[in-house]
């Protein structure tokens, strides 16, 4: 009864809820009034509808009538709701898609908009207009963009999805245009680092190869030998040969270069005070290109020395001064110090008790005092330190001791952190007594004289066990730096003796010759040496301190009169201050009661070696410059 052409058409353009809401009840009660009609056809007397018709028939006919315009009203109505339903659901889709779809390119027009140009506004609902009429349009042919489609240099209108119409003259913002602008802004900032950075590589070729960073410790430089400085470059290097390398002013090196780095090792420690300057020429990068000079300058500070200062009436002390005397200032105070030695950033201090000997370590400014295990109840003297190795060695006696029990003057050997307990040199497996004893200077080794004469060396960071070197009366001394020992043979000869190798040779007399020296002190460039001058009868009438030079050439630094004694001479690491210590008027100046006896009025004198001048006399004596202490 329905044909396609009466249903409802769905209408072209979206319309608000209202509308189809209104247009559906039309439809119902146009649909209502269609039924009424036809149910009264159907009911209407039998005369009015089909004269001459049986009436049995008409009644059928009017039941089919009625049973078919029910089932096309019923039709009707789920077309209407279907297209109702289907049009509100199309239009909320729509308005969820106009939603997000502004959201982006607002989003998107924030993070790329120029900013000189002008926001467009887009609103934050969805807006409808009435539908424009629609235009048919041919159907392309295969393969063939249509000419509204084709491609375009303008930038593209905004269409709005179906069933939405944008707001009136509203376009999307261009968001190729600010894509753009970014990779144009991107491409020109990576353009500039390339540029730049070709530009450093370019005038890096040009000059050759720069310093980028230097190392070095000059406080550490003056206190020892052994101490560096690394010059990083910019780029690595070729090979260096040490003949590239200078310093001013001149001081013992050893070079390793390796990749960008030039390490420069000083074997001797730096003169305070003093302005270095380090050099290395013709350098050029391992791709080749122009040579340069490294250069770096640094410069050493002052000088500090410490002293130990007894007191017969009250508490020794060890004070810190400069070399001008007028800073002194106490570290570390206690009745009965025997002896101490110092190293670049601790003190060791022999301490004497009615019952014993206490050792003790504590940094330089005398804070953090602890104290070392001793092998035993007894006493310890002639301490000394070796700073590379960590160590502190002394020769130690039992507080009981009698011709068969007890260890006298055994040299004990142990780490200044108190980690290991004391070790006692052995030769051959026994124990041995010593002589004398001196640390090789920037090494854990030993050179040691036992109660035979034996000279002996060891090594305490190997298990190599003890080198003979012979018989000797005693030791001089050993030079910082060259592993060379100043030793007196029994025959009363003084050689130099190569603790490498074990060559020796006689020691050369001085010019002018002062005679056979009773102490020799070796330091970076000469030694100096303590002589005594006699009359006929072998009587002393005057000393002195000489300095003699790696040529010879001797010059007298302190000379004193027969009624003075001079007790020890000793040099700065570097060599460029001597101190010489002095004990006036002997005769009336007794010795104290002390395990290390000495006069009680001693005064240290501090000397330029360069100039020979005075600097200052100071009251005390056991300078940290020197590596033992005063022998009597």
């Amino acid at each position: 009864m329905s044909t396609d052409d009466e249903r409802p058409e769905v209408p072209a353009v979206p319309r608000t809820r209202a509308e189809m809401r209104a247009a559906r009840e039309a439809a119902e009660a146009a649909e209502a009034e269609r039924i009424d009609r036809a149910t009264a056809s159907a009911t209407a007397p039998a005369g009015e509808t089909a004269q001459g018709s049986d009436e049995p028939d008409a009644g059928r006919d009017a039941a089919a009538a009625r049973e078919a315009a029910v089932r096309e009203a019923a039709a009707r109505e789920a077309a209407v709701r279907q297209a109702g339903e289907r049009e509100i659901a199309e239009q909320e889709a729509a308005a969820r898609k106009m939603a997000a779809f502004e959201a982006a390119a607002r989003d998107d027009v924030e993070a790329t908009a120029d900013p000189v140009v002008p926001a467009i506004p887009i609103a934050p609902e969805p807006v409808f207009a009435p539908a424009a009429p629609v235009v048919a349009t041919e159907e392309p042919a295969p393969g063939k963009v249509p000419a509204d489609e084709a491609p375009s240099d303008e930038a593209p209108s905004y269409k709005a999805p179906t069933g939405t119409a944008a707001p009136a003259g509203a376009k999307l913002p261009r968001r190729a245009l600010p894509s753009r602008r970014f990779l144009i802004s991107l491409g020109a900032v990576l353009g500039v680092l390339v540029l730049v950075g070709t530009g450093f590589g370019i005038v890096s070729l040009l000059q050759g190869p720069r310093i980028s960073e230097v190392q070095v410790d000059p406080e550490q430089a003056i206190e020892a030998s052994g101490s560096r400085v690394i010059i990083t470059a910019n780029q690595a290097l070729s090979d260096i040969d040490a003949k590239q390398v200078s310093v001013e002013p001149a001081v013992p090196f050893t070079v390793d270069a390796s990749g960008r780095g030039v390490g420069i090792r000083f074997t001797v420690p730096l003169d305070d005070s003093t302005e270095y300057t380090v050099r290395v020429s013709d350098v050029t990068g391992t791709g080749g290109g122009p040579t340069a000079d490294l250069t770096t300058t640094f410069s050493t500070p002052a000088s500090n020395i410490f002293l130990l200062r007894r007191d017969p009436d009250g508490d020794d002390t060890i004070f810190r001064t400069d070399l001008s005397g007028e800073k002194a200032v106490p570290v570390f105070a206690v009745d009965k110090i025997n002896d101490f030695r110092a190293t670049s950033t601790q003190l060791v201090v022999s301490v004497e008790e009615d019952d014993g000997s206490r050792l003790l370590v504590m940094d330089r400014d005398g804070t953090n005092e602890r104290e070392l295990e001793l092998p035993g109840d007894g006493f310890v003297g002639a301490i000394q330190v070796s700073e590379r190795g960590g160590l502190v060695g002394y020769s130690y006696s039992d507080r009981e001791l009698s011709d068969t029990e007890g260890r006298a003057s055994v040299l004990v050997t142990q780490p200044l952190n108190g980690d290991e307990k004391p070790q006692i040199i052995e030769v051959a497996g026994v124990e041995a007594s010593v002589f004398a004893w001196q640390f090789v200077p920037d090494s854990p080794a030993v050179l040691f004289i036992d109660f035979d004469g034996a000279l002996s060396l060891v090594d305490r960071s190997t298990d190599a066990g003890v080198q003979s070197l012979g018989l000797a009366a005693t030791i001089q001394g050993i030079s910082r730096g060259t592993y060379t020992a100043i030793v007196e043979r029994l025959d009363g000869t003084v050689v130099e003796l190569n603790l490498a190798d074990g060559s020796e040779a006689p020691l050369a007399a001085s010019d002018p010759d002062y005679g056979t020296a009773t102490s020799i002190t070796p330091y970076p460039g000469g030694t100096l040496r303590h002589v005594v001058a006699r009359d006929e009868s072998g009587m002393p009438i005057g000393q002195a301190v000489v300095r003699v030079d790696d040529d010879g050439a001797a010059t007298p630094l302190v000379e004193v009169g027969s009624s003075d004694s001079i007790l020890q001479a000793c040099a700065s690491p570097s060599g460029q201050y001597a101190a010489v210590v002095i004990a006036p008027d002997l005769s009336n100046n007794p010795y104290d009661g002390m395990l290390l006896p000495l006069p009680e009025n001693v005064e240290t004198h501090l000397i330029d070696m360069e100039s020979g001048d005075e600097l200052v006399a100071l009251t005390g004596f056991d300078a940290s410059w020197c590596q033992t202490a005063p022998r009597f």
